[in-house]
């Protein structure tokens, strides 16, 4: 069971520190390799640069809740609610195509048992 965890690669788990201008401001960013990829996944579905979603998540936190105590933290949660966010649409849309499958083949066998009564 826990093979898919115990089998990673373990450069996904060593950290990387990257610059990152926030605000006009040069700050140091220290994450696992992993937490970078998928930073750079969510950039890119949104058409930014790492360093621009950085900036616009550190932007967005100080809106909302006026301080970060913990950027590193933060942007890993922000990864792990992203992946959240996508297992749950996958989900949906797993018992969506399911559901119209059962659906679809419960209209076929009517149609078949119809089909039969009028023979």
């Amino acid at each position: 069971m826990c093979d898919i965890y115990t089998s990673a690669d373990p450069i996904h788990y060593e950290q990387r520190t990257r610059s990152v201008r926030i605000r006009g401001m040069v700050t140091s960013v220290r994450l696992e390799n992993l937490c970078w990829d998928i930073l750079a996944r969510i950039a890119s579905k949104d058409k930014l640069t790492t360093n621009q979603l950085i900036g616009k998540l550190y932007d967005e936190i100080i809106e909302r809740q006026g301080r970060v105590d913990n950027l590193s933290s933060f942007l890993r949660v922000s990864c792990m609610r992203y992946l959240s966010y996508v297992a749950e649409q996958q989900e949906k849309d797993h018992l969506m195509m399911k559901q119209s499958d059962q659906s679809g083949s419960g209209r076929v066998r009517h149609i078949d048992s119809a089909r039969s009564a009028r023979s």
